[in-house]
C-alpha cells in the first residue's frame, strides 16, 4: 500500500524501535536515514507527506509494508535513479523485531519489479 501520512505513528515507531537495523540494512548503510537521533512524529510526517506527493506527481513511489494486522512492519522505495547505469534505485527495511522478513519481502519486491515494472535495470542491493 502506499506510504502515506495516515501512517504516521505506525510508520515513526517502527523505524523508530528499530534505528540500528534499518541503518545496517543494504542501501542504508552509509546514509543519514534514519537519523540516529530520530526525529519528532512532526517531523515523519512531513516525510511521509513528501512520499505521498512524490508518488502523486510518480515521481517516486514509497510503499509501507504492513502485518495482517495493519502494523508496519517495514517500506519499499522505488525512486529513479541517480546512477546513470540503472533505471530505478529501490531500498527497503523491515523492523528489528521482524529482521526474519527482510530476505522474503527483497525476493518478493524484485520478483514485483521484474514482473510488473517497465525497469531494465535496477539498484536494489541484495541481502547476503
Amino acid at each position: 500500500m502506499p506510504l502515506g501520512p495516515e501512517h504516521n505513528e505506525p510508520d515513526h515507531a517502527a523505524w523508530s524501535a528499530s534505528i540500528e537495523h534499518v541503518r545496517a540494512t543494504p542501501g542504508f548503510r552509509g546514509n543519514d536515514w534514519p537519523p540516529v537521533e530520530g526525529m519528532s512524529l512532526a517531523a515523519n510526517l512531513l516525510d511521509l507527506e513528501r512520499h505521498a506527493d512524490d508518488y502523486a506527481r510518480r515521481a517516486g513511489f514509497t510503499y509501507t509494508v504492513l502485518a495482517p494486522d495493519d502494523d508496519v512492519i517495514g517500506c519499499v522505495y522505488i525512486y529513479p535513479s541517480r546512477d546513470e547505469r540503472f533505471d530505478a534505485d529501490v531500498r527497503s527495511w523491515v523492523r528489528a523485531d521482524r529482521a526474519e522478513l527482510d530476505a522474503a519481502l527483497h525476493a518478493a519486491v524484485s520478483r514485483w519489479l521484474a514482473e510488473d515494472w517497465p525497469f531494465a535495470t535496477v539498484d536494489y542491493p541484495d541481502r547476503g
